[in-house]
């Protein structure tokens, strides 16, 4: 049977706008269908950006078939890892804490404590350099000393959990140095970076030292320890202690090493005495009792005016 081609063609066109129609429905009037393996997000009118006030966008659930077994292995690792963070800080604990200690040596006395008691070495060795420095391990502390003209206020290094420092406050003068030094470490323990300070005190002949009182801890101060050259009142051997005048190292006495032999031995003399006589001072004093009682001849000394 043969179709006319008028026929056709209007057939044609009908199915054509019939398809368009049929397009166009689904398009803008359909409801759309949410998938449960992707995420759709309905904006319900919102613009990208949000609105104040808006309604937040709709985000439907992910469904995950894995997600039981990753929330298992996550809670497993986070375990582990407090477990480790458990075993690491067992461990620091246990470790034997080291204490940093640095010595200031701002007072010839400072050679005596480092070289003679300590028996810390010095580098350089020459005598007359600017800066000189020493390292000693004792045990849990770590002792670092500096000395020298070049030791000034800020350019130390600060690697420390205590310091000690030595001043001399015979005279005036001396005084005033030894003060500016002490309010530098009042400032490093007021930010926190000095935890305990200890001072060796060269001090005055007539025990008038009451200028370091306001700086000791019993006295609102920051100083914890006070080694004093010299008898005074305030010596109780709990935060005031009597320390040896020492040698005069100035001189260039040699640091004599304990041995057997100088407790076995016996003393040529009953006493000696090698040091300058000051005018008016208690070596002065001492010489002329010496002389007095006779024990000059027992004594070995050798004294010089200057």
């Amino acid at each position: 049977m043969k179709i006319p081609k008028r026929k056709l063609f209007l057939l044609i066109i009908f199915a054509y706008v019939a398809f368009s129609l049929y397009a166009a429905y689904n398009v803008f009037f359909s409801n759309k269908v949410i998938s449960r393996v992707h995420r759709v997000v309905k904006n319900s009118g919102a613009p990208v950006g949000g609105v104040r006030g808006g309604v937040a966008p709709f985000v439907a659930d992910e469904w995950n078939p894995w997600e039981e077994e990753e929330v298992e292995y996550n809670s497993a690792l986070n375990r582990k890892r407090e477990a480790f963070k458990q075993h690491m800080s067992r461990i620091e604990k246990k470790k034997p804490q080291k204490y940093k200690v640095q010595i200031w040596g701002k007072a010839a006395i400072g050679l005596y404590l480092w070289e003679h008691i300590l028996e810390g070495s010095l580098n350089p060795t020459d005598k007359v350099a600017q800066w000189r420095e020493g390292q000693l391990q004792s045990g849990k502390v770590e002792l670092s000393f500096y000395t020298g003209p070049a030791v000034v206020q800020g350019h130390v290094p600060l690697d420390m959990n205590s310091l000690v420092l030595v001043l001399n406050g015979r005279e005036e003068q001396k005084v005033l140095y030894s003060t500016r030094w002490l309010k530098h470490v009042q400032a490093l323990v007021q930010s926190r970076t000095v935890s305990h300070v200890a001072v060796v005190l060269l001090g005055n002949e007539q025990c008038d030292n009451d200028w370091i009182a306001p700086h000791l801890k019993r006295n609102g101060g920051f100083v914890d320890l006070l080694f004093l050259v010299y008898d005074s009142p305030w010596v109780n051997d709990k935060d005031v202690f009597q320390w040896p005048l020492g040698v005069a190292t100035y001189r260039e006495f040699p640091v004599i090493r304990p041995n057997s032999q100088l407790i076995t031995a016996s003393r040529p003399y009953l006493c000696n005495f090698l040091g300058t006589v000051y005018k008016n001072s208690s070596r002065e004093t001492m010489m002329h009792e010496l002389r007095q009682s006779g024990l000059e001849k027992e004594c070995f000394i050798a004294a010089r005016d200057k």
